[in-house]
């Protein structure tokens, strides 16, 4: 879930009917690609990739971000946020140990997110173990989420020059307006206020290196789609985030140019892999792309009260 600004939790690539430097091509017009077309890559390799994944980003999150404090107790790796950002679980490793153990680990979290007086998340991973964790996390008194599919993609083998539909320009967000068209299409796509997203994007325009950019698609001026790419640093992997595109245009490429220019973004700064949390309604689009799911996630979430 971004190494960069935290977040609060969120689907990557929202559910939408029918679809889910370095811009060299900022305000490129073009006729769109054929959504027929399969891409053809080579699978990745899963055990490889999820272990570098869960060493790199979900070990290191939010390395060196302001505000923003990682504890690492050896059995859990915690993110807490108080300004605006996400505030979770990140990665844990419970094996060896009994079910009583396990169920007391939980329970202590539970106290420090209450302490901190945080919303948070568990943050979970098809091959988190013990297997039985989503149970004892719903036991505990959690929310579980919607599963997620986790997909990456060797940004070598995408096709970065897939153009917008005609008529379409696709900019990185640079100013105030910027951001604020960024966030009118995720309230209008996601519902709620997603004032933090902007002010995010907004935070991070004078870092350097920079850690999350922001990309809005516009048509004639109206914004049309949003999202952005966070970049771990230090890591092989960046990620896509929102990808949230308005009624009226879905299914017409949008999606498509969006997920290209982040990862142009991502290749330009010499990024590997490309990570996304997939909901249904993204996977097939991001499959024809190139990216492969190599596990499942989803949130088991928590008030902090």
């Amino acid at each position: 879930m971004t190494s960069v600004p935290a977040r609060p939790a969120q689907p990557a690539q929202p559910a939408q009917p029918a679809q889910p430097a370095q811009p060299a091509l900022p305000g490129t017009l073009g006729t769109g690609p054929d959504p027929s077309v399969q891409r053809a890559t080579v699978p990745v390799d899963a055990p490889r990739v999820l272990d570098a994944f869960d060493e790199q980003v979900r070990r290191r999150p939010a390395a060196g971000v302001p505000d923003v404090t990682v504890e690492d107790t050896g059995v859990v790796v915690r993110v807490l946020s108080p300004l605006d950002g996400w505030n979770a679980v990140a990665w844990s490793d419970l094996r060896g140990l009994s079910g009583a153990d396990v169920d007391a680990e939980i329970a202590s979290q539970v106290r420090r997110f209450r302490r901190a007086g945080l919303p948070w998340e568990w943050k979970h991973y098809s091959h988190d173990l013990p297997a039985d964790l989503p149970v004892r996390l719903v036991a505990a008194g959690l929310t579980r989420g919607p599963d997620e599919a986790l997909m990456v993609a060797r940004i070598a083998d995408l096709d970065l020059e897939v153009r917008p539909p005609r008529g379409v320009s696709v900019d990185e967000v640079r100013d105030a307006a910027g951001a604020a068209d960024l966030v009118g299409v995720h309230d209008d796509v996601f519902g709620g206020d997603h004032g933090f997203v902007g002010r995010a994007v907004l935070a991070d325009l004078d870092a350097s290196p920079r850690s999350v950019v922001g990309v809005v698609a516009r048509s004639e001026g109206r914004p049309v789609a949003a999202g952005r790419v966070e970049l771990h640093h230090g890591t092989q992997f960046a990620s896509i985030w929102g990808g949230g595109t308005v009624d009226g245009w879905r299914g017409r490429g949008v999606f498509r140019a969006m997920v290209a220019f982040r990862a142009r973004i991502a290749a330009d700064r010499g990024f590997e892999h490309l990570q996304v949390d997939a909901l249904p309604s993204s996977r097939p689009i991001l499959e024809r792309l190139g990216f492969h799911v190599v596990a499942t996630t989803r949130p088991f979430t928590h008030p902090g009260t």
